[in-house]
């Protein structure tokens, strides 16, 4: 399958359907030289197509986070302009999975916690999940964010009380003796 006919397998149906999102996923994972045709479809003007390609490329780089690596400027880049839901919500799962520096890992608590201020539950809900997820690898966010957290909890949605609470006890549970804070 060519580059081009990759992002045309993304295109069409509603934006209530991850469309052929899957069969793209089973693509990739046996080409992943195409991975940068998601990646570039992420872009797009079509919102189907970018929203579909986010989709494939977070459900790719959760067993493959390296493939992630050439594209950190970008994918922040992309986080911090982002505005339509289906991509902050996506980009909010995958940036935490890329090697940040410090000072990357506070521009994209900053992007995340402007997420917190989408319309969309769901954006905030993840946004929640990202925060909580880089505070796990940076101790120096961790008092902000669990008491950011412990706030969203009390006050959200249904759905971000309840990842506040799981949260709040992976938050805890980092700061035992057996899990050190990774700085890069």
């Amino acid at each position: 399958m060519e580059q081009r006919a990759v992002l045309d397998t993304l295109k069409g149906g509603d934006r209530r359907s991850i469309g052929r999102s899957n069969q793209v996923v089973k693509i990739v994972r046996r080409r992943p030289a195409l991975f940068p045709t998601l990646i570039d479809g992420m872009c797009q003007g079509d919102e189907l197509v970018r929203m579909r390609a986010a989709d494939a490329v977070e459900k790719l780089t959760a067993t493959n986070p390296e493939w992630l690596r050439p594209f950190k400027r970008r994918h922040i880049g992309l986080a911090a302009c982002a505005e339509q839901q289906e991509l902050r919500w996506h980009l909010a799962q995958i940036l935490p999975r890329l090697e940040l520096s410090q000072r990357d890992r506070m521009v994209v608590a900053a992007i995340f916690r402007g997420y917190l201020q989408d319309q969309s539950r769901i954006v905030k809900t993840f946004a929640m999940q990202g925060l909580a997820d880089l505070a796990m690898q940076d101790s120096r966010l961790r008092n902000s964010i669990r008491s950011l957290i412990s706030s969203l909890t009390k006050t959200g949605s249904p759905s971000m009380k309840s990842r506040g609470r799981k949260l709040r006890l992976q938050l805890a549970a980092s700061t035992s003796p057996r899990h050190a804070s990774v700085s890069r």
